[in-house]
């Protein structure tokens, strides 16, 4: 029985707890009395305190985080109400800042804020010793990343058989965008070069071809990130797969002559845009040259095989209707394989906050903290944007209608899709559990009765797009329209005035 648990609820299955990994790695001599044990947020909490429960451990530490708050604390509820005894420890960014307003953070012995590598191991090592630390929040201080305990080690094979493996070079970023927790960073750091890439190449031979670095800033430092590059181009095949999140206007040559060497479905790009408003820029102190901007990805999107995914943020200070509109519709323009269109969200310590009053800024008090609504987005405006959002994932991003995209989007893509989000929802009163064919038969009727396109043109269309699709059913608007069925014309009829058959039954 393990005397120290490390735990979390994953949103899914196939994520894996990076941060848990890091936190064993630095465990020490205590590595041998202690396990990570990994769930998902979908599982009740009375199983998983069952599960906790039953190892018996003296010490518990959850990762805390926007997408698993709520249900971690009813876990930690259960665990304190059985086993008062049972030391709890949080951390994450959800319980680093603002602490003090959450419920989870009443119920835990202990919460250590920042980056617990070493902090979490000192704790655990005072509380086994029976010398527990008289205060119940550690503030860690980043560590020296030469000195870390990397974690690659302890992906075991399942993880690399079925989960995400996530990977990082460097930590923190130099920008100060004011909706993201970076911001608090002084700066970025690199982990020393050469023992990063020795456990690329241990996790290589492992088997591991699906890498998805969470680097805030991979090419800021353009000379490491054409080393990682060369170093997955020397070892290139047809299952490799590498996500990497790119400043929108830093693309030197450097890595310019690197990116154009890799094959279709080798990599992915997440772009940060979020908004192309300067005044909103300089508002959320967010340094980003537009044109430059335009130039790389028109550049990736020319000349190169790279998946390209661009972020949008709906809701910023001082951005309106128009504003946004004019954004999605400049970015659309570039084509991107797929633009996430994101609701600001007020995460905790993050500098937005200071915007609240003066933009009148309301936010769900509830996780994810999204905004309802603003001096310049009302309320019914914002839940219209959160539909357009997720129609756009839906179909705009599904890859599925590549001949029928076009129609929908016409010449003026933001208000042509609004429009459409507008009639889907009032048509279906859904946001999800469309069915394939479903979906295809509500497109057709909103290309033909809401905004304007010619029926034949949208069977056209549609049809193509089902038949690469890899449907295998029949839409409706594929069957023939077989003309109304004419009455049978018998004496009786011929007979009877109208006026009085119709008054028959």
């Amino acid at each position: 029985m393990p005397a120290i648990l490390l735990s979390t609820l994953n949103a899914r299955y196939f994520h894996s707890a990076f941060g848990l990994r890091y936190l064993f790695a630095n465990l020490g001599k205590l590595q041998a009395d202690a396990a990570i044990r990994e769930f998902i947020i979908t599982q009740r909490p009375l199983d998983i305190a069952e599960a906790l429960l039953a190892e018996q451990s003296r010490i518990i530490g959850f990762g805390v985080y926007i997408w698993n708050v709520a249900e971690t604390a009813q876990v930690v509820a259960l665990l304190k109400k059985v086993r008062p005894e049972l030391i709890i420890v949080l951390g994450g960014p959800e319980v680093s800042h603002e602490w003090q307003e959450q419920p989870i953070a009443q119920l835990a012995d202990y919460l250590i804020t920042g980056q617990a590598d070493f902090a979490f191991a000192q704790l655990c090592q005072r509380l086994l010793n029976d010398d527990p630390p008289a205060e119940k929040i550690i503030a860690a201080e980043p560590p020296p990343l030469d000195q870390l305990a990397l974690p690659y080690r302890f992906y075991s094979d399942e993880d690399i058989a079925h989960r995400l493996i996530y990977v990082e070079a460097s930590r923190g970023c130099p920008f100060k965008c004011e909706f993201c927790l970076s911001a608090l960073d002084q700066t970025a750091w690199p982990f020393p070069l050469e023992s990063f890439l020795a456990e690329l190449q241990r996790l290589y031979q492992r088997g591991v071809r699906h890498f998805k670095f969470v680097d805030r800033t991979f090419n800021l430092n353009a000379k490491i990130g054409a080393r990682i590059l060369d170093f997955f181009l020397e070892r290139l095949d047809e299952q490799l797969f590498l996500h990497f999140e790119l400043i929108p206007d830093h693309l030197p040559e450097l890595l310019k002559t690197r990116i154009v060497q890799f094959p279709p479905g080798t990599l992915q790009f997440e772009i940060g845009v979020q908004t192309f408003n300067p005044t909103v820029q300089a508002l959320i102190s967010r340094k980003q040259d537009n044109a430059k901007t335009e130039e790389n990805l028109h550049w990736l999107r020319q000349n190169t095989h790279t998946h390209l995914h661009a972020d949008l943020i709906v809701g910023l200070p001082s951005e309106d209707l128009s504003s946004f509109a004019e954004g999605f519709n400049r970015l659309i323009a570039l084509n991107p394989h797929e633009i996430q269109v994101g609701i600001l969200k007020r995460l905790r310590g993050a500098p937005i906050a200071r915007h609240t009053a003066i933009f009148d800024l309301r936010y769900n008090p509830q996780p994810p903290y999204n905004l309802l609504c603003s001096k310049q987005l009302d309320f019914a405006t914002l839940r219209r944007l959160e539909r357009f959002a997720r129609y756009w994932d839906l179909i705009g991003n599904s890859g599925r209608f590549h001949h029928s995209r076009p129609l929908l989007l016409g010449d003026d893509p933001f208000g042509r899709f609004l429009m459409f989000s507008d009639w889907l929802f009032a048509a279906t009163g859904q946001t999800h559990q469309f069915a394939l064919e479903r979906l295809f038969d509500l497109l057709y009727r909103a290309l033909t009765e809401a905004l304007g396109v010619a029926e034949p043109i949208a069977r056209d269309s549609l049809t193509e797009d089902y038949r690469q699709s890899g449907g295998k059913g029949r839409p409706a608007f594929l069957q023939p329209k077989l003309p109304p069925k004419t009455p049978e014309r018998t004496a009786e009829t011929i007979l009877t005035p109208a006026r009085q058959a119709r008054h028959r039954c």
